[in-house]
C-alpha cells in the first residue's frame, strides 16, 4: 500500500506571530493537528527554535532558506540541527529564467549547493513562483527547463496555486514529474480580490482533486496561507479539511 503524504504548514503563514511568541504560536499549530512545519527562517536562532520545535512535539522535515545566496555551511549545520530532510530554494531572481544559458547557471549552482549539502545528509530542493511558468525559452516553460538542468538528486515543492497563475496545469504536471515532485504547497482557501489571475487550469476549490492526483507520490502537503490578520480560523479549516482528505 502506498504511503499518503504527511501534513506540514509554512511558518510564512504566521509569520506575524513569531518573535517572542513563537512557542505559544508553534503549540497553537501542533494543537490544529499539524506533526511538521516547514521553517522559512532557520540561520537566526537554530538553537531556539529546535528547542521550540522539541517543545511541543514539531518536526520540520522540510526549511525555505536560500542555500545558493546564504553561507551554505550555516545552513547545513542548522538544517542538522533541526532534523530538516531538504532545504528548498524559495526564490530566484526572475531575470535568471530568461534564456537557457541563465536558467543552466542557475541549476548549476543549485546543483553544486546540493552536491555539498549531500555530503552531509541534507537534500536540497526548489520552490516555484508563477514567473518560472510564465516565462518561457524557445517555447518551453522556463520551470520545465530547470528541472530538467537540475540534477536528479534536487527535490522540487510545487506551489500549486503559483504554477497555475503561471499557466500551467497542475494536473498534467505533477503526474508526468511525479519522480521529482516531493513536496506540495497548498490552501484550500478562495481567491480574494486583487489575487493574481489563474491563467493554467484552475485550482481553486480543487483541492481534492490535486491531492488525489499527488499523493501516490509526494511526501509532504504543506500548507500556506498569505493573509492580513488572524490566520488562524483559516488555518484550523484548511487543517481539518487536509487531514480528513489524508485520512481517508
Amino acid at each position: 500500500m502506498t504511503q499518503l503524504p504527511a501534513l506540514s504548514v509554512q511558518t510564512y503563514t504566521v509569520r506575524d506571530d513569531l518573535g517572542p511568541r513563537a512557542g505559544e504560536t508553534l503549540a497553537r499549530l501542533r494543537a490544529l493537528g499539524f506533526a511538521n512545519v516547514e521553517p522559512f527562517n532557520i540561520v537566526s536562532d537554530p538553537e531556539g527554535l529546535a528547542r521550540d520545535l522539541e517543545a511541543v512535539g514539531l518536526r520540520a522535515r522540510t526549511a525555505h532558506a536560500n542555500i545558493v545566496m546564504l553561507d551554505r555551511e550555516e545552513v547545513v549545520a542548522a538544517a542538522r540541527r533541526l532534523g530538516v530532510e531538504a532545504v528548498i530554494v524559495p526564490w530566484a531572481e526572475p531575470d535568471r529564467f530568461r534564456s537557457h544559458e541563465s536558467i543552466r547557471e542557475l541549476a548549476g549552482e543549485i546543483n553544486d549547493a546540493a552536491r555539498f549539502a549531500a555530503h552531509h545528509g541534507v537534500a536540497v530542493g526548489y520552490h516555484n513562483h508563477e514567473f518560472e511558468f510564465a516565462t518561457h525559452v524557445r517555447g518551453t516553460p522556463a520551470w520545465e527547463i530547470l528541472v530538467d538542468e537540475l540534477d536528479d538528486d534536487v527535490v522540487i515543492e510545487l506551489d500549486t496555486y503559483w504554477a497555475s497563475v503561471g499557466g500551467a496545469d497542475v494536473f498534467e504536471l505533477i503526474p508526468r514529474r511525479s519522480t521529482r515532485v516531493r513536496y506540495l504547497h497548498v490552501n484550500d482557501e478562495p481567491p480574494e480580490d486583487g489575487d493574481p489571475p489563474t491563467l493554467g487550469e484552475p485550482i481553486a476549490g480543487r483541492m481534492s482533486e490535486v491531492v488525489a492526483v499527488a499523493a501516490p507520490h509526494a511526501d509532504l502537503i504543506v500548507v500556506e496561507i498569505v493573509v492580513d490578520g488572524d490566520v488562524f480560523p483559516r488555518l484550523e479549516r484548511n487543517a481539518r479539511f487536509f487531514q480528513r482528505m489524508l485520512a481517508s
